[in-house]
């Protein structure tokens, strides 16, 4: 038996990925405690797993939902460009955090550092280098992901799929980049609070880097089985919002901590 609705909005059909969601962040979680404590990293690569596996069934359930079952209204559109917005702005205060513990170390270092910044027998990275040419990756990477958005309004399936794709190829490279600097690094995140900041500050980026390159592949998927269209593809904006967040706070990064802060 079919039921109408006489209102535009989704009420959400009863769903088991909330709940293994739950296992396996807890899974996940205790899995590091082992993995600290016991050097056993079973229990955290059990936990990675169901968490992968719900999200893949749970986001195809939202695809489903939005591509073929037509329960994205405009009324839900609208709550879900407000959800990632809010969320965007969360994300701006947690990248604030970082930053108000890197200037506050940096524009008064303590004497247990020498007073002085960078601390004394830290050797920092030549911004002229690998962080310009990343820098340089994550503009050009902001500007096909525009080209792909104005492409897909304009109902350009081929020129979509080919900016789409060297967004993706943009990302993936920055993250060989930042992987190989990582491993060049005269330093590590335990050298005094200048490690802890350069770390904490640049691998939570390349983390978001890694999850919107992801983002945007997904969309590129979609877009080649042609789930969007010219007025109906929420899913590739907030992709396309998030990356010009990603490529704002590594502006911040690049001129703070890598050329400023050295």
């Amino acid at each position: 038996m079919k039921i109408h609705s006489n209102h535009p909005y989704h009420l959400v059909d009863p769903s088991p990925w909330p709940l293994t969601g739950s296992i396996g962040a807890m899974t996940l979680t205790s899995g590091m405690i082992m993995w600290f404590h016991k050097n056993n990293m079973s229990l955290y690569f059990l936990g990675v797993t169901i968490l992968i596996l719900t999200m893949i069934q749970w986001w195809r359930d939202v695809v489903r939902e939005a591509t073929y079952q037509g329960k994205h209204t405009i009324a839900v559109t609208k709550g879900l460009k407000w959800g990632m917005i809010l969320f965007i702005v969360s994300e701006v205060f947690f990248f604030i955090s970082f930053f108000w513990a890197f200037f506050h170390s940096s524009l008064s270092p303590t004497v247990e550092i020498g007073m002085i910044w960078p601390p004394e027998g830290i050797k920092t990275f030549n911004p002229m280098h690998i962080p310009l040419l990343n820098t340089i990756i994550l503009l050009c990477s902001g500007v096909t992901v525009t080209w792909a958005h104005h492409s897909l309004m304009s109902n350009e399936h081929s020129e979509t799929t080919k900016s789409l794709f060297l967004t993706v190829i943009l990302g993936l490279y920055f993250t060989a980049l930042q992987g190989f600097e990582y491993y060049e690094s005269s330093f590590t995140i335990s050298d005094s609070v200048y490690g802890s900041c350069f770390f904490m500050a640049t691998g939570f980026h390349g983390i978001h880097v890694i999850i919107g390159t992801t983002f945007l592949g997904v969309c590129l998927m979609r877009h080649i089985m042609c789930h969007f269209s010219s007025k109906h593809h929420f899913g590739f904006e907030a992709a396309a919002w998030y990356w010009h967040f990603v490529d704002v706070v590594w502006l911040f990064l690049y001129i703070s901590i890598y050329w400023w802060g050295s």
